[in-house]
């Protein structure tokens, strides 16, 4: 029997909610201006599925955050709920909306050309902008 794992998660609130199987396709942190910004935060971190390897419940709301990415949040309680492409079949969730801690490490760093210098160098594979997908 092939079982895989299932993780769960959501937003602040409880009214959207998350549900990804198996293995994720990769986990990242990201130092773009538009990540910080919505994290609150000196980046945002990401665990990215396959876009059907996740279901979802309950309402968000979208907004155009570049040209081919569409970042969902919460209407209620304003957490950002996920991240979804026009241009791939990919969904990123944000580490921190997951119901367990310890789950995901990130393997790489994105826009590190806008990385705070107090944090740390070369602990995980650094990418000035974007990364080849």
């Amino acid at each position: 029997m092939n079982q895989q794992t299932v993780y769960e998660g959501g937003c602040a609130c409880g009214a959207v909610r998350f549900r990804a199987t198996g293995a994720p396709m990769r986990v990242g942190m990201c130092h773009c201006l538009t990540c910080r910004r919505v994290a609150g935060s000196a980046f945002g971190s990401y665990v990215i599925f396959d876009r059907d390897a996740v279901t979802l419940s309950g309402n968000t709301r979208e907004w155009r955050s570049s040209e081919h990415g569409r970042r969902h949040f919460c209407p209620l309680c304003g957490s950002v709920a996920f991240m979804v492409y026009t241009d791939r079949a990919e969904i990123d969730v944000p580490i921190g909306a997951f119901d367990q801690t310890g789950l995901f490490e990130p393997t790489y760093e994105l826009w590190c050309k806008r990385k705070e210098p107090w944090l740390p160098k070369g602990v995980r594979r650094e990418y000035d902008e974007e990364r080849p997908h």
